[in-house]
């Protein structure tokens, strides 16, 4: 399967399902907040590698939450007594807390200053929502993405106290029931997110989805690839 260098003088990705098997889709490319926002809506994502170029990606299979299938523990739902949970009160205070999480397996980070920023104009366009959990005033977890239409694909989390993370997605799920969303896309698994209900689906059911439920910016794009 061929793997795509993206031009520099226009928008274009190619199809998805023609990702390798690690489900690299294209290479090359930029951080412009519609180049991030055609990928979105292509059902890829950008990944940044040190000292590489831009990559872009579209897993199969892909990792998700249905919201009214979402496991909330009875001692999760007791937890949520503890916090306070507000949506895009301080988008740029999540998405660069997220960017400072230490993770198994990562040296580094992959939030870079260009996805902060195309992330953060995504949120000034309507699309970037963050779910964040306080005690008092201070910022003790979160969680950011996007909303595309009614699928909400999210991007990542963050804890500084116990629970707080699972609070936030708590308050993400709540906001999908309440406003008609109908999917989470956790991107790729993770055994805190498969302990809050998430599982796998073919990434030809989730393009389905994401062409069914996604409200595009990008509508001419989106039908001529069918």
């Amino acid at each position: 399967m061929a793997v795509y260098r993206l031009p520099d003088d226009f928008l274009w990705f190619p199809d998805p399902n023609g990702a390798d098997e690690e489900g690299l889709v294209a290479v090359g490319g930029d951080f412009s907040p519609d180049r991030v926002l055609l990928a979105l809506c292509s059902g890829i994502f950008p990944w940044p590698c040190e000292d590489e170029e831009l990559l872009w990606f579209s897993l199969d299979p892909r990792f998700v939450v249905f919201p009214e299938k979402a496991h909330i523990s009875k001692s999760l739902r007791r937890s949520c007594r503890n916090f306070t949970v507000r949506v895009n009160a301080n988008f740029e205070a999540v998405i660069r807390r997220c960017s400072t999480v230490v993770r198994d397996g990562q040296d580094g980070t992959w939030i870079t200053e260009g996805i902060i920023s195309a992330y953060t104009k995504l949120h000034e366009w309507g699309y970037g929502y963050s779910f964040e959990a306080y005690q008092g005033d201070k910022l003790v977890g979160g969680l950011y993405g996007n909303l595309i239409g009614k699928i909400f694909i999210g991007e990542s989390m963050f804890h500084e106290v116990t629970d707080a993370g699972k609070v936030a997605f708590c308050g993400l799920v709540e906001f999908c029931l309440k406003n008609g969303v109908v999917l989470i896309d956790c991107q790729q698994k993770t055994t805190l997110l498969e302990s809050l209900g998430g599982e796998e689906i073919k990434r030809t059911d989730y393009l389905k989805l994401l062409k069914e439920y996604g409200d595009f910016p990008f509508t001419e794009y989106v039908e001529n690839k069918g």
